[in-house]
């Protein structure tokens, strides 16, 4: 009699989170680096740690600047090639979130080489890869180590000319917010978890995941956007607070507008969500306000941690519509206008 064929791997199982998803509680986070040294910085450093932005990014003279960042996390799918695409995009995001072009990239691999068949590992590079290619950069280096989760990502390197740095501090009173990608990519990967995603969830969870925010190069171009960071794993309201607090500003987002997938925004009504939600929330929570009559499941969408999410950017109100049409470009069809900015709190205040 032969042998029954080996169950299917489900990378997801490797994992104690997934994706963004299983970066550090932004509490947790302030706590560590709260005595990091910021003296003695170099003058051409021109972003490090002092904002929580994307990347860091270093003048070389008065015409190029070095963006160097690094993202790398624990498979969120449970395809080998779907998860390398997804953790590439995710990183090179943070290049794209500066306004920057990137040029090169090195592989972080991190995998349980007793575990995982090294045809599963090779799947998972070459989805990175294929992203890489897309991109039109090499996959120039890199490091692997035996560990006991899978863990993939990359070093991504861009340039940008000094004077186009799209930093995630530098919003003014009435701008207004422009987010790139719906929201919900956390939850939809909480429900792939448990294996109750359904062909059409993990469909928008892969179209939204792989989609590169190319359109970050062009935004750079336009005067009038005064500030941009990426949507990752501190949800919506965690990283428009880092924008608030940086600029010394308060915000007003409209729920309504938000743009939601919509199998996620199913999956939440039911009371579905990661447990990075509720850490994001105890992070932060005291610094976001919400209407009296408020829903449990719109505070989840809100601290939903997405893995490869859109591009959050403030602007001036009659650049919006620039804006978005660099986006529809792109073919970033959810992208629209979700709030404003003015002088007071740095808090967020939900409508």
């Amino acid at each position: 009699m032969n042998a029954p064929d080996p169950a299917p791997i489900r990378l997801t199982q490797f994992s104690h989170g997934g994706g963004c998803g299983c970066k550090i509680a932004p509490a947790v986070l302030s706590e560590i680096l709260a005595k990091s040294p910021v003296r003695g910085l170099p003058p051409a450093l021109m972003v490090g740690i002092e904002s929580s932005d994307d990347a860091a990014v270093y003048r070389l003279n008065d015409h190029q600047a070095i963006v160097a960042t690094t993202d790398f996390f624990t498979p969120i799918v449970d395809d080998p090639y779907d998860f390398g695409r997804i953790a590439a995009t995710n990183a090179i995001s943070d290049v794209y979130a500066m306004g920057g072009q990137p040029i090169l990239a090195l592989a972080i691999v991190g995998m349980p080489l007793d575990r995982l068949p090294v045809e599963v590992i090779r799947r998972i590079v070459a989805g990175g890869e294929s992203v890489c290619e897309a991109v039109g950069i090499p996959i120039a280096g890199g490091h692997s180590i035996d560990t006991v989760e899978p863990i993939y990502g990359l070093v991504a390197l861009g340039v940008v000319h000094p004077e186009k740095v799209k930093r995630n501090d530098g919003a003014r009173p009435e701008d207004v917010l422009v987010l790139g990608k719906p929201l919900g990519v956390g939850i939809l990967s909480a429900v792939l978890k448990k294996g109750q995603l359904s062909a059409e969830g993990y469909a928008q969870m892969l179209a939204a995941t792989t989609q590169l925010n190319t359109t970050g190069i062009r935004l750079a171009d336009l005067r009038g956007v005064h500030a941009m960071t990426d949507v990752t794993g501190f949800g919506l309201a965690g990283h428009l607070l880092e924008i608030c607090r940086g600029s010394k500003l308060g915000a007003t987002v409209r729920f309504d507008d938000l743009p939601i997938l919509p199998v996620a925004r199913e999956w939440a009504m039911q009371g579905v969500a990661t447990g990075a939600s509720d850490r994001n929330w105890l992070g932060y929570g005291s610094d976001v306000s919400l209407p009296a009559d408020w829903a449990e499941w719109k505070t989840k969408l809100l601290t939903d941690p997405q893995t490869s999410g859109g591009l959050l950017l403030a602007c001036a109100p009659e650049t919006a519509e620039a804006v978005i049409a660099e986006f529809r470009r792109d073919g970033f069809d959810d992208a629209r206008v979700i709030g404003s900015l003015a002088a007071g709190s740095q808090r967020v205040t939900v409508i």
